[in-house]
């Protein structure tokens, strides 16, 4: 009996340890970072370089692997099935992690599960218009919208992307009527604001500045709380509109499950890898900041941005795609 049970408690202590032990080993095999996204935007380049940092950094492989569509629910659901190990993890949009629990009644994923690792990037959000649009500022943009309920239209990537919410707000603050204007990605949603078949988009910086620095669309302010350095005469949105601000960023997170140990560990090669120079000017060089946070601050964020965006669904009746 005595025998027995020391064998339990053995058994018991061995398990206990069992993740921290995995974690020190981890990793022993490749990784497979999903991004739930077509290849070429944002958070495939972020995805990236991420992968190649931790491949250089451990010397084991580390995938890419695009799984987009359904507003980035198809990746996110791969990577929320998969085993809880560290080695498939999701590298995704504001859509995925943050807005999709608070747009569809119904997911095959459960956002709030996941392990968060690490918001990897941010990008700042800027509205652009079309040269057709006769607004030189946020004010008179606002002006123009009351005077002329439901004929400005707004661009988007798809429902519940960043740009319709920030759509949405604008609306929601200023209590004008716009109409939204759903694309399938970036591409189509700029190519036909540069037509001029919508009249403004609340885009990321990195996709707007060519055709603002081209002269073919116009910025009339930015979504970050001070002017940025690439657009230095173009205010903040919040200058008209307090409070106003949207981003486009990144975040890095693990199956339910995941041993916190493994998601510190990514976290803090994260870090590190944004802090090196090569790393730190190719993301800049894509118009992106480096963040780089702790799980702990992750989990905050993801609450902070869930709130407010999921605020902005309830109170504008923003309703799923069918």
């Amino acid at each position: 009996m005595q025998s027995k049970l020391s064998g339990l408690i053995l058994l018991g202590a061995a398990l206990a340890l069992s993740p921290a032990v995995h974690a020190q080993d981890y990793p022993v095999k490749p990784i497979k970072i999903v991004v739930p996204n077509p290849p070429g935007g944002s958070n495939d380049l972020v995805g990236r370089l991420v992968a190649e940092r931790l491949r250089n950094r451990w010397g084991q492989p580390v995938l890419v692997e695009n799984r987009a569509g359904a507003s980035g629910r198809i990746g996110a659901e791969f990577v929320a099935k998969s085993a809880p190990d560290g080695y498939t993890l999701l590298a995704s949009a504001p859509a995925s992690l943050v807005i999709n629990k608070n747009l569809y009644a119904k997911l095959s994923y459960d956002a709030d599960a996941f392990v968060p690792v690490s918001v990897i990037t941010a990008g700042t959000g800027v509205l652009v218009l079309h040269a057709s649009v006769a607004a030189a500022s946020v004010q008179q943009l606002i002006e123009y919208a009351r005077a002329n309920p439901g004929k400005l239209t707004y661009a988007s990537q798809g429902t519940g992307t960043i740009a319709h919410l920030a759509g949405a707000l604008f609306d929601l603050t200023t209590g004008v009527k716009t109409v939204h204007v759903p694309y399938k990605g970036s591409a189509p949603a700029v190519a036909d604001l540069v037509g001029g078949q919508v009249n403004m988009l609340f885009s990321e910086l990195a996709t707007a500045l060519p055709h603002i620095n081209a002269g073919r669309l116009r910025a009339l302010g930015v979504g970050s709380a001070r002017r940025h350095p690439l657009l230095p005469n173009v205010p903040s949105l919040s200058d008209a509109m307090p409070g106003f601000l949207f981003s486009y960023w990144t975040g890095m997170v693990a199956p339910a499950g995941t041993p916190p140990a493994i998601a510190r560990r990514l976290s803090m090669e994260v870090a590190d890898g944004l802090k090196e120079p090569e790393m730190l000017k190719r993301v800049r060089d894509a118009s992106l900041e480096p963040v780089g946070s702790t799980p702990e601050e992750t989990a905050a964020f993801f609450r902070s941005e869930s709130e407010r965006w999921g605020r902005v669904i309830r109170l504008t009746g923003i309703k799923e795609e069918k």
